[in-house]
């Protein structure tokens, strides 16, 4: 969980200034959170408070209305509680579905949640399995599977291409909001990685929705190299306000998420 929120930070300040290399700061004075860590944190009260997703998910919006929700999300939001479930296929459910990945004990309920989680706001197919695929993905990787169990699964159950080289996709990759141009990328950026900060830079340097593939890959890279190191975590840690610790904060103590840089 916390991984996918790493790589929202980092990948803030690249979704609109793509930088198609590996080499670039972690860091700098505007690297900052979005809705993707938002949401994220969301989903995880939720997990945490047995509360209905959707409440969640208005109430840090009214918290952070300027974090860069998407149209389709914010129509819902203007909406109102009665408002139906946009028939979307953006990648806003992928984004934020991690935290589901870490509060449960089979695959099967993962991807029940994941679904539970994801229809609140993208009620068409394609989102559902871009948000299973990842959760899955995350689920797996906690579970000890090895990056070819984990491709082997994703490729087999939905449908993903995940042999494609990031050397091939980053010349031509342009901004994609869809589940099926962001997630078979972002798993890739993970499948390719040494560790953790490489998986991020792998993810960042593909270009297009920069901020959302580092915060999927981020997740599971998380997941499978066993915490998010101190450097990153760290200035990351400093970027989020009190409410967005304080659920972070429990529900990793809850699901026992490595925190070490808070020792």
């Amino acid at each position: 969980m916390f991984g996918a929120i790493a790589g929202d930070v980092i990948g803030s300040v690249f979704e609109r200034n793509n930088v198609k290399s590996k080499s670039f700061p972690l860091f700098d004075a505007a690297s900052r959170v979005t809705d993707d860590t938002v949401l994220t944190v969301a989903v995880a009260r939720a997990l945490l408070s047995g509360e209905a997703p959707g409440r969640a998910m208005r109430e840090l919006h009214g918290l952070y209305p300027g974090a860069g929700f998407g149209p389709t999300f914010r129509a819902w939001i203007d909406g109102g509680d009665d408002a139906p479930a946009p028939r979307s296929s953006s990648n806003g459910a992928a984004m934020r579905i991690s935290p589901v990945a870490w509060a449960f004990d089979t695959l099967d309920e993962v991807l029940a949640a994941a679904e539970r989680f994801t229809v609140v706001t993208h009620d068409h197919p394609d989102g559902v399995k871009g948000a299973q695929a990842v959760a899955a993905a995350v689920f797996l990787a906690r579970q000890g599977a090895t990056k070819g169990e984990i491709r082997f699964y994703v490729e087999s159950n939905f449908g993903y291409d995940l042999s494609v080289p990031l050397d091939l996709v980053r010349p031509g990759y342009a901004f994609d909001l869809s589940c099926a141009g962001t997630v078979p990328h972002a798993v890739r950026a993970f499948l390719e990685a040494e560790d953790c900060e490489d998986a991020l830079r792998n993810a960042i340097s593909i270009g297009g929705d920069s901020d959302t593939l580092a915060c999927i890959a981020g997740a599971i890279a998380e997941a499978h190299f066993g915490g998010v190191p101190e450097h990153i975590a760290g200035p990351v840690w400093q970027r989020l306000d009190a409410p967005l610790r304080e659920v972070t904060l429990r529900f990793c103590g809850q699901h026992g998420i490595r925190m070490p840089w808070l020792r």
